[in-house]
């Protein structure tokens, strides 16, 4: 039997807190897998019509999350794609659990110093914080759900490339 029909893994999503390289490496990865690329944030964006701090401004987290949830639910079903989930996708079990059963699902991780580093003062990341507690209670909250993703890469000290490639290679080895 042909592995690549039995495998029902038909995207890469990747997971793993913000500044972690999810947009800038999944791109690469899309490329050069010929896959298409899909950052879901800014599906979330285009579809409700404002950024997403607007989104957490405007109407709260909770609607934000609802949005995500509906976003990923149909992201998850398509085939072919190479997906940038959101930093706090997976904290909802069924958006997990799609992705898990859909697509090769690998969390990036890196330091907190390199997240803030990489992250700086971005407004349009209305979770960040530049203060360094806030940000690692905020990854410490997450941490569990992160270091459960069996798939990890560590993106500290490696560029866009190397990171896109040791995915790559995951995804050969699992198809």
């Amino acid at each position: 039997m042909n592995n690549q029909q039995s495998n029902p893994r038909h995207s890469i999503a990747l997971a793993g807190f913000m500044g972690t390289g999810k947009s800038s490496v999944g791109r690469l990865v899309a490329k050069k897998l010929s896959l298409d690329f899909v950052d879901a944030d800014s599906v979330i964006v285009e579809r409700a019509g404002k950024t997403i701090a607007e989104i957490f401004a405007d109407d709260g987290e909770p609607a934000f999350r609802a949005l995500e949830a509906e976003v990923c639910r149909e992201l998850a079903h398509q085939p072919d794609l190479v997906i940038a989930l959101g930093g706090g996708a997976l904290l909802n079990t069924e958006t997990r659990a799609r992705f898990e059963s859909t697509s090769l699902l690998v969390c990036l991780q890196a330091s907190l110093d390199e997240i803030i580093r990489r992250v700086g003062n971005d407004p349009s990341r209305p979770l960040f914080s530049v203060d360094r507690e806030k940000t690692q209670r905020l990854l410490d909250s997450r941490a569990d759900m992160y270091n459960s993703i069996p798939y990890q890469v560590q993106t500290d000290g490696f560029s866009t490339k190397q990171v896109a490639d040791q995915i790559i290679e995951l995804w050969r080895s699992e198809r």
